[in-house]
């Protein structure tokens, strides 16, 4: 399944939460409820959802998994038909 980059899905669930946190409060927001929606519908459908709890639990351990590290990065040297390998930190095994 596609996921939205981290950066907008946490966008995404922040925004949710301040919104749901202004109508709270009673806040002076002009219809938070309709925004909170809109941006409930959006995290549903950007997490593949029916439900924005489950669209909030999937987005959290997406931006969860996206802070580990990645699998290294294979690729070949330059002329000898080796191989190397990148880890996040840049170090390189041959």
């Amino acid at each position: 399944m596609l996921m939205p980059h981290p950066e907008t899905l946490r966008r995404l669930v922040e925004e949710y939460e301040a919104l749901i946190a202004l109508e709270g409060e009673g806040g002076g927001v002009a219809k938070p409820d309709q925004r909170a929606q809109d941006v409930a519908y959006t995290l549903c459908v950007s997490t593949g959802t029916r439900d924005v709890r489950r669209a909030l639990e999937r987005a959290r351990r997406h931006l969860t998994d996206a802070r580990q590290p990645v699998a290294p990065l294979f690729s070949r040297l330059p002329g000898t038909g080796g191989t190397e390998v990148r880890d996040v930190g840049g170090a390189v095994t041959r």
